[in-house]
């Protein structure tokens, strides 16, 4: 069971980046399900996704899986269509294969050595792709913030496996980008020492931003867009400028994946 303490409103970036990014998956699918992992002692969480996601796929359910009973009780008055709530945990006990499971500090917890086997099993229950339609299939989104979400690092996983890491941050309070290491996922946070790849990341992340100091008088945003385009030439930047823009910057996986 996590502490459970969750502010409304604390996943904003991780549910419009999920919007954004894998909404095309959930309007092509005939039953969209979604699930809020660990969304704790009260269900804003799972509220907060079922309105985001519906911006982008009308059709789209969301279910709140809790480990504790207490919690899942206490989330059935706010119960709706589109919206319910179910005790369990990793094995999701839902009948469908989810199209998106999010699993927001649920894992900072676990032992490092913990977090993979956990991975494979909620990357098995996913969505499979389909080839045949070109569907990528269901996607695991696991991460860590702030308590009102200012800064946020997940990783996003398909049935295959890994896929990218995302860093997100309110631009205004970020005094440079190595002030979201604290935030980055159990599988990530004890390899930001030297000679790991994700520590190599974010020391090129604070020299672009030092770099970038003269685009400061136009806007934390242009330093940050112009220090993450500096970033483009060394390390492999999944997103463009659109994403940028927020606050945002997606690295594919294979290039910060722990060594060993």
């Amino acid at each position: 069971m996590t502490r459970g303490t969750t502010n409304p409103n604390r996943l904003r970036r991780m549910d419009r980046w999920i919007a954004a990014t894998h909404g095309a998956e959930l309007r092509r699918a005939a039953d969209p399900v979604a699930v809020d992992l660990g969304y704790g002692a009260a269900p804003w969480t799972a509220v907060e996704l079922l309105h985001r996601l519906r911006r982008v796929a009308p059709r789209a359910r969301v279910v709140g899986v809790e480990i504790e009973p207490a919690r899942v009780a206490a989330a059935l008055p706010y119960e709706r269509a589109g919206l319910a709530f179910r005790h369990g945990g990793f094995e999701v006990p839902i009948p469908q294969r989810p199209l998106l499971v999010r699993a927001a500090n649920v894992l900072r917890q676990y032992e490092e050595g913990e977090v993979a086997a956990v991975w494979h099993r909620l990357c098995g229950r996913l969505a499979p792709a389909d080839p045949a339609t070109g569907a990528r299939g269901g996607l695991l989104v696991e991460g860590t913030c702030d308590e009102i979400g200012r800064r946020h690092v997940w990783v996003a996983l398909g049935p295959e496996g890994p896929r990218t890491v995302t860093f997100a941050t309110r631009l205004g309070s970020l005094e440079r980008p190595s002030d979201l290491a604290e935030r980055l996922p159990k599988a990530l946070i004890h390899r930001n020492v030297p000679g790991e790849p994700v520590h190599a990341f974010l020391r090129d992340f604070d020299r672009a931003w030092a770099a970038a100091a003269p685009y400061a008088s136009y806007g934390a945003r242009q330093r940050w867009i112009r220090a993450v385009r500096d970033l483009t030439a060394d390390w492999p930047v999944a997103d463009g400028p659109v994403r940028w823009r927020q606050g945002e910057v997606t690295v594919r996986w294979e290039a910060l994946a722990p060594r060993g």
